[in-house]
């Protein structure tokens, strides 16, 4: 069993260690598994750059990609996640985001029990800039019956999934990878299409990571009205297979 933790990174030079280093201190005793961390620097001007090309010399596991130009999210996730092994289960981590020492430790145990699941959904909580926990700030994943029970709830805003997942790259692949055209909401639009390619995901109760919020962050400024745009325009694309499964678009 293999994990590629995948991390496409723009001007984040000041957190991205941290983040670097908390996927390095995976543990993953008793079982037996191996993991790799990729990182696409997406048009950096910071020196993540440099600092990359140093911290892959120096790190075991660490592949690292450059690029001029910056991309959209999903394209530099589709980029690096060429690189990964067709068998290998794919964990999204931002570079400002922690990733805990036993976050793959509980993946591969969910593997293992449920052998049939290509993707997997778990709980994060949230810390400040500088690290401290914010109260009251959880995420917590839900259970569902069906996959059109959480496609309903997605387009009703009552329910979302970020970067707190793992899932097979055999599924990543007969979906289609990510959308490379989104500016944003590109992690939600695969989601829609794993449920949409009948796979509810298996829910974890463990910690998958600390998400950092700080002033720069990619999703400022994304309030009710911005997520609520994102969801029309994802339902658009899907609208025939979301109306046969009785899911209603967003605002009706």
């Amino acid at each position: 069993m293999h994990f590629s933790v995948i991390t496409p990174s723009h001007n984040r030079r000041q957190y991205l260690p941290e983040a670097v280093a908390s996927v390095r201190a995976s543990i993953s005793a008793p079982l037996d598994f191996s993991f790799d961390h990729l990182i696409y620097d997406n048009g950096s001007t910071d020196g993540t750059g440099a600092w990359l090309r140093q911290a892959a010399a120096e790190t075991p596991n660490l592949r690292t990609w450059s690029y001029p130009e910056p991309l959209k999210a999903g394209e530099a996730r589709n980029r690096i996640i060429r690189e990964t092994p067709p068998d290998a289960w794919l964990v999204p981590l931002d570079d400002d985001d922690i990733l805990l020492q036993r976050t793959l430790y509980h993946y591969a145990d969910l593997v293992q029990r449920h052998p049939d699941a290509p993707w997997f959904v778990a709980d994060f909580l949230r810390i400040d800039q500088d690290g401290r926990y914010l109260p009251n700030e959880d995420y917590y994943a839900w259970r569902f019956d069906s996959p059109a029970d959480m496609l309903g709830a997605i387009f009703r805003a009552e329910h979302f999934i970020q970067g707190n997942v793992c899932y097979s790259r055999s599924l990543f692949d007969q979906v289609g990878g990510y959308d490379g055209q989104l500016p944003m909401a590109e992690d939600l639009d695969l989601y829609v299409r794993f449920l949409l390619a009948g796979h509810l995901p298996v829910v974890s109760p463990h910690i998958n990571h600390l998400h950092r919020f700080h002033t720069s962050n990619v999703s400022i400024g994304v309030d009710g009205e911005k997520h609520g745009e994102d969801l029309q325009a994802i339902y658009a694309k899907y609208a025939p297979q979301l109306e046969a499964l009785g899911v209603i678009e967003p605002g009706h």
